[in-house]
């Protein structure tokens, strides 16, 4: 069955795209993963994959074209197959077949003017609605967790307003309202997964009647969430569970982020108190909660417990020595993404590590005399990653990546930089590092991180990488071993910088150094060559000095 591929929202904040290269043309055999075209969107060209496989039927944008997002790009099905119905369509999705049954003639199509009202929302939305699907905020990203609503129905949106967070395949994000109205219906839960164009959310004017919108979507199989009015009132009544089970030393009502964040701090989520519906507790609490100011209320909830029956105390804020206490903490997207890409990146590419140990004086000393320049700030991490970019020049085979049939060699340098966040780790990419200055790296390196750790990065910030630097020197490790941020072929270990005796000039001085760890992967990277580069690196970072000519 033939399949519409739309212009992808591959950003944010993206409303429309330019395609600037076809890589495939009409008739062309696709697989899944092949790269259908080169999009130029509003921050960067991206490459954009097929999700489907078949034979190129149709290409609706020409190279240097523009549309807006959702336009009609291609169409990919059984080769010889009969389009022309999907192409007379216009807009309307290709799941539009199943309105079949309804045709017994041609002519009886225009009899079915007034059938019913979901028949008519089918084709055509009441003035002002808008359906909002789930997007695609990663170009590798096929479905996504709606982790924090903080809008609900009822709701008044206004254009850029943050509807929900949702966690991608790479990053828990802030997802933006490009309409303004009424929230009328969410169809997606917190906490649920759904694919990308499922139905997420409808908009438009207050006391619009959408139930036909919904019930038509959801029959046409691309979300399976349940219309909020027939299942208001069941929804109610496993809240009213819900926080009674908790009273009883059961279940704490509250919302996937705001566990993650009350983990991450060490926060027992029975001494907050929930300012959410039925006492849920959401992210707000968890933020603003202090525990002097809590103890009292909480000690006087626990003493009262007793009184209501011959129930269960309430959950220990402290656990006795020799309790047996576990605690089950439901795993991110991202932390999904993230074990299953290391875990495919260390067995399927034979890591193999090499070590150097650099003297840091006269970088110490470089680094002072560059930071008392007005308006300048500039890390010890910024040098390393300016000397990894000029080395990578002169060390080409380490900026490559493995295919099965060739070994792809990139000239152009795009030095990824691991940041942790709470939800686990993104890597923001420095587009062309060798060519930016040590300030413009150090400049970019804070902009990128700050806005990962805010949520503020986006997708096309984090792709498109040719080698990784990863430092925990700020938290005292002295040497690591990475995982290769595939399909880069080395990502490099930074320790910290340590004063101990070294010997110069045959004498025994105190000297500062650092040692560096390069995992390579042996199918593109042999010893020597890996050694070459570090030689070279470390030429580069002991005389800096070297890295301005």
């Amino acid at each position: 069955m033939a399949i519409k591929v739309t212009m992808p929202r591959l950003s944010d904040t993206m409303t429309e795209g330019t395609v600037a290269t076809w890589l495939k043309k009409v008739g062309d055999k696709i697989s899944e993963g092949d790269i259908l075209a080169e999009i130029e969107t509003d921050k960067a060209t991206m490459e954009f994959e097929s999700f489907n496989e078949g034979t190129l039927l149709h290409i609706g944008i020409q190279a240097g074209e523009t549309a807006p997002v959702d336009s009609l790009l291609a169409i990919i099905g059984n080769e010889g197959e009969d389009i022309s119905a999907l192409l007379a369509g216009g807009d309307a999705p290709a799941a539009e077949a199943p309105k079949a049954e309804s045709k017994e003639t041609p002519a009886a199509e225009e009899k079915t003017e007034t059938p019913a009202p979901a028949a008519k929302a089918a084709t055509e939305l009441p003035k002002g609605v808008i359906v909002v699907t789930m997007p695609r905020l990663s170009d590798t990203m096929t479905e996504g967790t709606v982790a924090t609503w903080l809008k609900k129905v009822g709701d008044a949106v206004a254009e850029g307003d943050i509807l929900a967070e949702i966690e991608t395949d790479k990053a828990t994000m802030e997802f933006e309202s490009f309409n303004a109205g009424t929230l009328l219906y969410i169809g997606i839960q917190e906490g649920n997964t759904a694919p990308v164009d499922s139905l997420l959310a409808i908009i438009g004017p207050a006391g619009t009647d959408i139930s036909g919108i919904a019930d038509n979507y959801t029959a046409g199989g691309t979300a399976s969430a349940p219309a909020t009015e027939e299942k208001a009132a069941p929804a109610a009544e496993k809240a009213t569970e819900t926080v009674a089970e908790t009273s009883n030393g059961g279940r704490i009502l509250a919302s996937p982020l705001a566990k993650k964040i009350a983990s991450d701090k060490g926060i027992q989520l029975t001494q907050v108190k929930g300012s959410g519906e039925n006492g849920r507790i959401v992210k707000s609490d968890i933020e603003n909660f202090t525990p002097a100011a809590q103890a009292q209320p909480a000690a006087t909830a626990t003493a009262a417990a007793p009184k209501a029956d011959a129930a269960p105390a309430a959950p220990k804020v402290f656990v006795p020595a020799g309790e047996v206490f576990t605690e089950e903490i439901k795993n991110s997207q991202m932390r999904k993404i993230i074990a299953k890409r290391l875990a495919e990146s260390l067995f399927t590419a034979p890591h193999y590590n090499l070590v150097i140990e650099v003297s840091m004086d006269d970088a110490m000393a470089s680094r002072a005399t560059i930071n008392t320049v007005p308006d300048t700030k500039v890390s010890f991490n910024d040098m390393v990653i300016k000397a990894c970019a000029l080395a990578l020049k002169k060390h080409p085979k380490i900026n490559s990546q493995w295919k099965e049939d060739a070994i792809i060699i990139n000239h152009h340098v795009n030095i990824g930089v691991a940041v942790a966040v709470e939800d686990g780790l993104v890597v923001p990419v420095l587009k062309f590092t060798d060519a930016m200055s040590l300030s413009q790296i150090g400049a970019s390196v804070r902009d990128l991180a700050g806005r990962a750790k805010n949520k503020k990065l986006g997708p096309q910030e984090m792709e498109g990488s040719t080698f990784t630097v990863s430092n925990l020197g700020m938290f005292g490790i002295t040497e690591f071993n990475s995982i290769i941020n595939q399909p880069n072929s080395a990502i490099l270990s930074v320790g910290a910088i340590v004063e101990k005796p070294v010997v110069k000039n045959g004498q025994i001085v105190v000297g500062n150094t650092m040692m560096l760890s390069l995992a390579c992967d042996h199918r593109t990277i042999d010893g020597a060559t890996g050694a070459q580069f570090l030689q070279t690196l470390k030429q580069y970072i002991e005389s800096p000095v070297t890295m301005l000519a």
